[in-house]
């Protein structure tokens, strides 16, 4: 089976990796666009970016199974909050959708995305790392390193994954 993910940041590229660790796939990762603002500012626009990757991935690869896994922030009544969302496509055009864990960014960290920086340059400079969003991420700096960028995108594609199996054995029932 021939799996796509529609990015080559190596956070999300592992985390693929590892979801099929121990599975005969070929897995290619595309630079594709996610057809979405550069710093997704909701929850919808998030898991646009994460559904227009698979699919644009799922196109240039011929793959069975692509995804596309994208982070964001959202408003909410507890501040701005990251947010992180995936999309699973399959080859006949079904999609899963799955989101993550959401943790509060510090106000100043905050005000900074809402004048218009983008989290990746924020979180460099917070970390004096410019890689910092192909590392760690800044989930990663936020929970003194518990949960990784790498870890909490693997968390999504579990649960698309997961979603993908119950529903094809279901079919078979």
């Amino acid at each position: 089976m021939k799996v796509a993910i529609g990015t080559k940041n190596p956070a999300k590229v592992h985390a693929i990796q590892e979801l099929f660790i121990k599975d005969k796939v070929i897995i290619e990762s595309v630079e594709v666009e996610s057809g979405v603002s550069a710093q997704p500012f909701s929850d919808e626009e998030t898991a646009e970016g994460a559904v227009n990757r698979a699919k644009a991935a799922l196109h240039q690869t011929k793959a069975q199974l692509a995804f596309g896994l994208e982070g964001g922030v959202t408003e909410t009544d507890g501040g701005l909050m990251l947010c992180n969302w995936g999309a699973l496509v399959t080859e006949d055009e079904q999609v899963w959708l799955a989101s993550g864990a959401k943790i509060a960014l510090p106000f100043d960290l905050a005000e900074q995305l809402r004048r218009g920086l983008e989290l990746g340059e924020v979180m460099g400079d917070y970390a004096n790392d410019i890689d910092v969003s192909k590392k760690e991420g800044a989930i990663g700096i936020l929970t003194g390193g518990r949960i990784s960028r790498k870890k909490m995108f693997l968390h999504i594609a579990e649960l698309l994954y997961g979603q993908y199996l119950f529903q094809h054995s279901q079919w078979k029932h």
